[in-house]
């Protein structure tokens, strides 16, 4: 399958600008680049840098308005949107935080809504298998369905949560999403750069 074609704007020496190609795998290749370091700063310090996620939703909004127009900057905007919107109610339960919301946000402006949906559903598999590898070598299996038992009663009963199953709680085992996200991407872009991804 041909590579869609894709232009940027690329700096050039003496402060000027010029479009450049960029094919799909390229466009990859960024956003590989941004989900790793965001893995990396969420992996040593535990948060995602406002100073990361917010230039990269911008940087994916100006790549896909240069892209395809109006029609890119449509498809940006409802990546980034979904995005969001799904992964807002975990950031209201505490459930993740804001730095790997706002990471998910940026990711969906430059992949557009299709992309990011299956980035997201991947995340959340890695997600899951991190936290119960993490569950069981720490011996926390009863601890991990006690809460979850308070999770959902808290959720049926329409209440926030109890504090023990939040990211509050100081000596709750957590995941780091952002790592999570980071690897589903790394394995996305290395399928669409092999081509045996659509």
């Amino acid at each position: 399958m041909a590579d869609a074609l894709f232009l940027s704007i690329l700096p050039v020496r003496g402060g000027g600008l010029r479009l450049a190609r960029m094919t799909d795998k390229s466009l990859w290749l960024l956003v590989v680049f941004v989900a790793v370091w965001a893995g990396v700063m969420d992996w040593r310090y535990r948060r995602i840098p406002n100073w990361l996620t917010l230039p990269s939703t911008a940087v994916g909004l100006l790549v896909n308005a240069a892209l395809g127009g109006w029609a890119g900057v449509k498809a940006s905007l409802l990546g980034l949107g979904f995005g969001l919107l799904v992964l807002l109610p975990f950031v209201v339960l505490k459930a993740i935080g804001g730095g790997d919301w706002k990471l998910v946000g940026a990711l969906g402006a430059f992949l557009g809504p299709n992309r990011v949906i299956s980035v997201l559903i991947g995340s959340l598999i890695v997600a899951g298998a991190m936290a119960a590898v993490l569950v069981v070598v720490k011996g926390r299996v009863r601890q991990t369905l006690h809460n979850m038992a308070h999770l959902v009663r808290a959720l049926m009963m329409l209440r926030m949560p109890p504090h023990e199953v939040s990211l509050d709680n100081p000596d709750a085992a957590k995941v780091p999403f952002g790592v999570a996200v980071a690897v589903t991407v790394i394995l996305f872009g290395a399928g669409h750069w092999w081509g045996r991804l659509a």
